[in-house]
């Protein structure tokens, strides 16, 4: 699936992955390939991205990486997956 952060500043993150996981308001949820579409506000917390991701010298500083995930720290926003493509506009 695709998979772009977005920031009011720059476009943090887009490219491929396996699967994604936000703090929603009611819990943390994560997405896969096909997911039904939706649209959600996520409160602070991270991005959980998962799969083998490739990141840029100026993303290195952005994202942390542990346990085979690569994360991104916000402190809200929103998350709209549709047509197998996730987007997060992150505070």
């Amino acid at each position: 699936m695709k998979l772009e952060i977005v920031t009011p500043e720059l476009t943090v993150f887009s490219g491929e992955v396996e699967s994604v996981a936000v703090p929603g308001v009611n819990g943390e949820f994560q997405m896969l390939d096909n997911h039904a579409p939706v649209v959600s506000l996520l409160v602070e917390g991270d991005v959980r991205i998962y799969g083998s991701v490739t990141l840029n010298e100026d993303q290195q500083k952005l994202f942390v990486s542990n346990d085979g995930t690569t994360n991104y720290k916000i402190s809200g926003g929103v998350i709209e997956m549709k047509d197998n493509k996730a987007v997060v506009l992150a505070d």
